[in-house]
């Protein structure tokens, strides 16, 4: 069997939610059956640095194309040119782990990986460039539909798919996502929790990375995309009613994203500036460091179609509080505090609570930890190589 593979999304050199899924995934699905060929189909006409250990695998072929994406979406989107499989020659299926629009010949089959619709379910956190190109260039719903199976994140994105879009519940699939083994507790967490002696020693790693982003001492991270989704602007209103009664600081990590001027005005005529840092861009290395240093991870997003920042805080041993919305209580589980994102006091208070009750902090490490471990990468790939293969087998 020979599988096309759609690695398009990596060109955009990010390292968002979708982009996250589709290493690790590919990290994981591609040495699984050495017996598999796999064609990836990468197309840009700037191209961004692929730097992957399984492009070196006997089993994988990169079929590198340059064609402007001005021309290709368009193409892709009206005139369902070029045949992708036709490009690539000689696969039986086409996996695309995110819904770039795709087309392809009548008998070649198509599975698709949907993340969220979140510009489907609040548009008003788009920017109008990004509302114009999911609306003409995309067309999830076409995807959606053309597609002969979808894998969902979560349930709740499953949910959305037969809402929205009309998609029977039969043909979608949910598998969900994992997190790194990179992602455990480090230093004092390690040795409250007896992890392994190996991650103890990497405590000295804590003080570089705290001294290479400017942390403070003592502080409550937010870590994901600068945008309106993430609930940011509540995030820091929230914090300055917990400043009255708490000496703490409020770290915002993660890259710019889009909508985000009113953030950082909001942030900087706030009483509290001075105890609200910005980090920029996070290096993947030393994400696992982050979360360690922080006291309390905090995550009170609008909309989330899986989420991956409060699971790696919860592998880390980080207390964690999340929103009560769209996928996040099905991944949480009972390993994070729960609130309205709609509602500041509850959010400064559930702050102020997880901060002072020691029991209740205790509670949601332990809880948390177990919770993380329930999602691996090696698990999501097997889930996504049987889809796959079962797939093929039901083609007529």
């Amino acid at each position: 069997m020979t599988i096309g593979l759609d690695i398009r999304v990596l060109s955009r050199g990010a390292r968002t939610g979708v982009e996250e899924y589709t290493i690790n995934l590919l990290n994981h699905l591609l040495p699984l059956e050495p017996k598999i060929s796999f064609k990836l189909f990468y197309n840009a006409y700037r191209k961004a640095s692929l730097d992957y250990p399984w492009l070196n695998l006997k089993n994988v072929q990169l079929k590198d194309f340059k064609i402007p994406n001005r021309f290709f979406f368009v193409g892709a989107r009206y005139l369902q040119r070029p045949k992708i499989d036709r490009l690539l020659k000689g696969i039986d299926l086409y996996f695309n782990p995110h819904f770039f629009a795709a087309p392809l010949s009548a008998d070649c089959r198509k599975i698709v990986t949907f993340h969220d619709l979140s510009f489907e379910r609040y548009p008003q956190f788009f920017s109008w460039r990004k509302r114009g190109w999911q609306r003409f260039l995309m067309d999830a719903q076409q995807e959606a539909v053309q597609a002969d199976k979808i894998i969902a994140v979560s349930q709740s994105t499953k949910n959305d798919l037969i809402d929205l879009y009309g998609i029977k519940p039969g043909k979608i699939r949910v598998i969900y996502s994992g997190i790194g083994e990179q992602f455990r507790p480090i230093g004092k967490r390690s040795n409250m929790r007896s992890e392994a002696p190996k991650l103890r020693s990497l405590a000295p790693k804590l003080t570089a990375v705290r001294k290479k982003y400017n942390l403070p001492d003592r502080f409550i991270l937010y870590f994901g995309t600068i945008e309106p989704r993430k609930n940011i602007i509540g995030l820091i209103k929230a914090f300055e009613l917990l400043k009255r009664k708490r000496p703490v600081n409020l770290v915002i990590a993660g890259a710019k994203g889009w909508l985000d001027k009113d953030i950082f005005k909001t942030a900087n005529q706030s009483k509290q500036a001075r105890d609200i840092f910005f980090t920029g861009f996070i290096e993947e290395v030393d994400k696992p460091y982050l979360y360690n240093l922080a006291e309390l991870f905090v995550y009170p997003s609008f909309f989330e179609g899986f989420g991956f920042p409060p699971l790696e805080a919860m592998a880390c041993g980080v207390p964690t509080i999340v929103s009560n919305v769209s996928s996040l209580p099905e991944v949480v589980g009972r390993g994070a505090l729960m609130i309205d994102p709609y509602h500041i006091d509850e959010l400064a208070w559930a702050m102020e609570t997880v901060l002072t009750d020691n029991m209740l902090k205790e509670k949601l490490i332990e809880k948390g930890i177990s919770q993380a471990k329930k999602f691996s990468w090696k698990k999501c790939a097997r889930q996504t190589l049987k889809v796959l293969t079962r797939s093929y087998e039901d083609r007529s």
